[in-house]
């Protein structure tokens, strides 16, 4: 359908990530999207500010936002499923690029090329990239750590393989991040405001 494109996405609040595991608090994929948004514009920020380059903050969150659009139609691959052989990633990367294919197909044609660039970045968008995926993953082990801090034992591997793998990433930026912002993560409502 050429006008579906903003139905379709808002559907992914239907779509639960973490499948494969009991889940104290069902995350969906538009919850984990914009944190991921929100998440790739503060690494890009302290990149720039704290760092002196020059990264485009607006654009690391568009592509954090739409990272994860073709799960609304493919559904949420468990990362286990996933990564499970290199056929099965080809596979699955095959399968993605299909569902945002047709993602594109509904928008119209007038407004398609602002929209393609953000659901299949290209080369220039390499750098920005990785610090969309160091996101993602910061997103996971903020998920785990939550999961953790409810009483679910069922994260606590996934919580520190997640966290090796944000430091695998050789990102200063993660590494800030990691360091100076996570640990708010673990306080309750009353102790972010102060009280």
């Amino acid at each position: 359908m050429d006008n579906g494109f903003y139905a379709m996405i808002s559907r992914m609040k239907y779509i639960n990530r973490w499948a494969l595991m009991r889940n104290e608090h069902n995350e969906n994929l538009a919850e984990h999207s914009f944190e991921v948004s929100v998440i790739a514009h503060a690494l890009t920020v302290i990149g720039n500010k704290r760092l002196g380059k020059s990264l485009n903050s607006e654009r690391a969150a568009l592509l954090g936002l739409y990272h994860d659009a073709p799960e609304t139609l493919t559904g949420d691959m468990p990362t286990p499923v996933k990564y499970y052989s290199s056929e099965v990633r080809s596979a699955y990367k095959t399968m993605e690029d299909a569902a945002t294919a047709t993602l594109l197909k509904m928008i119209p044609e007038d407004l398609r090329e602002e929209y393609e660039n953000a659901l299949f970045p290209d080369e220039k968008d390499a750098e920005l990239w990785k610090y969309v995926k160091a996101a993602d993953k910061i997103s996971a082990l903020i998920k785990c750590m939550q999961e953790g801090q409810a009483g679910n034992s069922e994260f606590v591997l996934a919580g520190k393989s997640t966290e090796n793998a944000v430091k695998a990433l050789g990102l200063p930026e993660a590494d800030i991040f990691l360091e100076e912002f996570l640990p708010a993560y673990r306080l309750t409502l009353d102790e972010l405001k102060g009280e």
